[in-house]
């Protein structure tokens, strides 16, 4: 390994004050030497810039010229993200949130995946970190001729559709227009499903590269059910939106575009039927959608949406 990939690692920070030094001493601490470090401080009201600053001067101060600190004002984690990618200036990025850590030599190990497959994107195993015992989530292989299942498992929560365990080729971000979520809860699904349909090749590197902190009150997993649920549907609702219309070869979401439309249509009927007045397009969509195995929404339940929405 001669250290010529570059990977910037990208880490919005809110009101993570009791994490950020076990995550930034991690990321700060990998052996891997050509690596940009980019901090996005997303307006947090806490001392966690205090502490990450203390850190960076009592330990780091050798890495300053590495590290990339911005300010903005609070726009949720989906924007932070975005800033901290539009300064980006690496070969790779690597999207990572600062309540968790990486394992020591993470960097290394995916470098050297990237050297070996060439791949636009590599994946790795999450380790998810609870108060009291630690619990690999280990991936499954999909080759790039296996995009599309790997888009359709990542939507209905058959593989993790985290960007934290997934390293990406910048010049994705680059080449295509990559839409970036409004709200926060499913962002990683909303980014991740366009990256890989737009990616040519991919590839899985079984390591277990990153602990995912389990029981932070804070983080956006512990929102409400329903609210939840409604940032779903909204998010989902504008990537179809954004993509719908494209040919099927020109579309990287394309493979997920009948599950959206069940999805939404019956998220509309258990809980927001306004929806069907706000998007006068879901009853037609939901009509014309194929009917799928595979997703979240089960058949009879695909069928049962179809049936209603004819009486709407």
């Amino acid at each position: 390994m001669n250290n010529s990939i570059s990977i910037s690692i990208i880490a919005p920070i809110y009101g993570v004050e009791n994490y950020i030094e076990k995550f930034a001493d991690s990321v700060l601490s990998q052996s891997y030497q050509n690596i940009e470090f980019i901090f996005v401080n997303d307006g947090t009201k806490d001392n966690s810039m205090s502490v990450l600053n203390g850190l960076i001067d009592s330990k780091f101060s050798h890495l300053k010229d590495k590290i990339k600190i911005i300010n903005k004002q609070n726009g949720g984690l989906p924007a932070a993200r975005r800033t901290g990618l539009d300064v980006a200036t690496s070969d790779y990025v690597y999207h990572v949130d600062s309540d968790d850590w990486l394992a020591p030599d993470s960097i290394t190990k995916i470098v050297e995946e990237i050297e070996r497959s060439a791949s636009d994107i590599v994946y790795f195993n999450l380790v998810k970190e609870y108060p009291d015992r630690s619990k690999v989530k280990r991936q499954k292989a999909y080759s790039s001729e296996q995009r599309e299942q790997f888009i359709r498992d990542i939507y209905n929560h058959r593989a993790a559709a985290s960007v934290c365990n997934k390293c990406f080729r910048r010049s994705l971000f680059l080449d295509h227009t990559i839409h970036t979520p409004r709200y926060g809860y499913a962002e990683d699904c909303y980014l991740t499903t366009q990256l890989i349909g737009y990616a040519k090749t991919i590839s899985y590197l079984d390591a277990d590269i990153y602990h995912y902190r389990k029981g932070n009150p804070g983080a956006l997993t512990a929102q409400k059910h329903r609210k939840r649920k409604k940032e779903y549907a909204l998010n989902f609702i504008d990537l179809y939106e954004k993509y719908c219309d494209l040919p099927r070869k020109e579309n990287p979401v394309g493979c997920i575009i009948d599950d959206i439309v069940m999805q939404i249509g019956w998220y509309s009927i258990l809980y927001n039927f306004k929806f069907f007045r706000q998007y006068p397009w879901l009853k037609r969509a939901v009509g014309k959608a194929e009917i799928r195995s595979g997703s979240d929404v089960w058949v009879p339940l695909q069928l049962l949406t179809k049936l209603i929405t004819r009486f709407l």
